[in-house]
Order: C-alpha cells, then structure tokens, then sequence
C-alpha cells in the first residue's frame, strides 16, 4: 500500500505488540524527530551550584557584595550554597559565624528557600538554598516599581556650582 503512494512504511514503536506502523515520507519523519529532540535540549534548564565563601569577619561591603551575587544566581535559577571558613583561633568563636550566617539567611530568604539548614562541617559553616519562583517573581516587581526612571533621575540631581574656598581670618602680625 505504501509502494503504490511512493511513500515510506514508518515504524514508529518497535518495542509494542502489534508494532506500531505509519505510511509517509521517512526523511520528513526523520527531520521533525531530530526537530523534537533540539526543542528538548534547548528547555531543559541546567543548575548548577554556586559557592560563596565567607569568614567569620567578613566586613559588612564585603557581605553586602556576595550576598549581592548569590541573589543573582538565585534569580538565574541557581543553586546556592554559602559557606563561612572558620580559620585558626576563629573555631571557639563560632557564634560571631552564626550571627552572620543569620544574616546571609535574612538577605538571601528574599528570593530563595533554604534546602539544607546550616550545619558545622568541620571548620565550615554551610548552608545550601535553592531559588523560589514566586519569591523571585515578587523580587522583580518590587524592582521594577523601586527603580526611579531616568527623568525623575535627572531632576534629583542638583547643577554643580564651584564654591569658593572662603578667606581665611587675618591674624595681626606681632611687632
């Protein structure tokens, strides 16, 4: 039957009883397959985990600057784990590297829900999140409607006059 229409007798599933057979052109089969396969790959979304590591006295711009990148990684769908390095004499004052990790917590709870609480490790502090869609698309909007736009911007911003450096008082010389 498929000789007569110049078409290709297809099996598309060999492995079920009666095998499963369709008539058409087998190149177009072929091409819409490898089509469907190229889609897949492309919407499978990959994770990876990003590490950032902190120490016990860590300063605060350096903790708002990580805590900064592993918000992203969060929003890039990533996953997060925050660890604080307890190095020498650091280890019997392990409640400085809790007080921190609470506050890594607090910040990175934004757009992320914890998967591992932190533990102790040995000399490391860790703690493993992964992003939260809801909470991340929460985190958009209240960008969008905090970001002043570039005309609003501009009228903050105040002409630069040059201020003169006032004289200095005139102290009578000694005679």
């Amino acid at each position: 039957m498929a000789r007569s229409k110049d078409l290709d007798l297809i099996e598309v599933s060999p492995n079920a009883k009666p095998p499963v057979c369709k008539i058409g052109d087998f190149g177009k089969y072929n091409y819409e397959k490898q089509k469907k396969e190229k889609e897949q790959k492309k919407s499978k979304t990959s994770t990876q985990l990003k590490e950032i590591r902190f120490h016990p006295n860590t300063d605060t711009h350096d903790m708002d600057f990580k805590c900064r990148h592993l918000v992203e990684f969060l929003v890039q769908g990533h996953k997060v784990k925050a660890t604080i390095i307890f190095i020498g004499r650091m280890m019997v004052h392990q409640d400085i590297g809790r007080k921190l990790m609470d506050e890594i917590l607090e910040r990175l709870t934004v757009v992320g829900k914890i998967e591992q609480p932190p533990k102790m490790e040995g000399r490391y502090l860790t703690v493993m999140l992964i992003p939260d869609k809801k909470k991340i698309d929460d985190y958009k909007k209240n960008l969008e409607k905090g970001k002043p736009s570039e005309k609003t911007e501009e009228a903050k911003v105040e002409p630069k006059t040059e201020s003169k450096p006032e004289p200095a008082a005139e102290v009578p010389a000694d005679k």
